[in-house]
């Protein structure tokens, strides 16, 4: 793997790199300004493709780049960081982007987490909004784009309190027959934000939902201040997810029963897009309660009436001992 470029490198000669202020397997993200356009900050994400498979792959991997990054380039929505430009140079290819001043959702819920405060719900409820309006927008583009990475850390909060859902480094097109997706700049996404189906590569089948569901797990964080448990360990242990409103009182059943939902391991089960989503989250539709929770809330109130039940066990096995006794 390349070295990150140094302070004060251009490329193309028009963006001088500020400093790195994100790094990943693939490369950097840069702050870099425009010289064509002084004052004008922009993000630079590179991507080094693998040197150790054959030539002739790197160079289609380098055509797949560019002409998939020109499509995020026609993708135009205030609550998306815009691409503005996209070129290859000395064995690296660059996606150039607005650069979103502000804190990442991550930082915001750490410093509450400090203060020993939860996110009042209002305000996650009006991010989870705006990030929903986000996705609405790429999933109807012709093909639809899914971004597969959506995750605390990925979404910026900007001074003046709009949200943007960045980083495109795993976003996908999702081809016409439903069959398969093409990656945009190949990436897997994060654990504990990612469907099930999203695991194992190029030949799964993941769809809107498979955001939807990183959606779920994001707001789940924001709310109760830590990640659900990842999907594979819910697959091991079914019913171990408990629901945010069960885990903080001040958290409304209206939007944790719509967390819950989005976060269902099945896609089939999971709200169908973003739209549906939205209205429960408003309270304009009821979510379904999965078969998950409606286990977890038996089994817990089992456990909460144990003595009565108990008691009742003790006086139902007493009768019928009297009873066979005097007969």
């Amino acid at each position: 793997m390349l070295p990150p470029l140094a302070t004060n490198s251009i490329l193309r000669e028009r963006y001088v790199i500020n400093d790195i202020v994100g790094q990943g397997g693939m490369g950097c993200v840069y702050r870099a300004s425009d010289m064509r356009l002084p004052g004008r900050l922009c993000a630079i994400k590179e991507v080094q493709h693998d040197t150790n498979v054959a030539a002739e792959f790197v160079a289609q991997a380098q055509v797949q780049f560019l002409q998939e990054a020109s499509i995020l380039a026609q993708l135009d929505h205030p609550n998306l960081p815009k691409v503005s430009d996209y070129f290859g140079e000395d064995g690296r290819d660059f996606l150039v982007m607005d650069y979103v001043p502000g804190q990442d959702l991550k930082a915001v819920l750490n410093e509450y987490i400090a203060k020993g405060d939860p996110i009042p719900e209002a305000k996650v409820r009006d991010w989870g909004l705006q990030i929903l309006d986000a996705l609405a927008y790429l999933h109807n583009q012709d093909p639809p784009v899914l971004h597969r990475d959506i995750k605390p850390s990925n979404i910026k909060l900007t001074p003046d309190n709009r949200i943007k859902l960045v980083d495109f480094g795993l976003a996908k097109l999702l081809l016409a027959d439903d069959s398969k997706t093409i990656t945009i700049i190949q990436g897997q996404g994060t654990a504990l934000y990612t469907p099930l189906e999203q695991y194992g590569g190029e030949s799964d089948h993941t769809d809107v939902r498979s955001d939807l569901y990183a959606l779920g797990a994001t707001l789940y964080t924001l709310l109760t201040g830590f990640p659900p448990l990842s999907a594979k360990e819910r697959f091991l242990n079914p019913s171990s997810l408990q629901p945010p409103h069960l885990l903080d009182s001040n958290i409304s059943k209206m939007v944790s029963d719509a967390v819950m939902w989005a976060l269902e391991m099945h896609p089939d089960k999971r709200p169908t897009d973003s739209a549906t989503l939205r209205t429960a989250i408003q309270g304009k539709l009821a979510a379904p309660e999965s078969e998950e929770v409606a286990e977890l809330l038996w089994l817990t109130a089992v456990w909460e009436n144990r003595i009565t039940l108990l008691t009742v066990l003790g006086l139902l096995l007493l009768a019928i001992f009297i009873t066979a006794s005097s007969s």
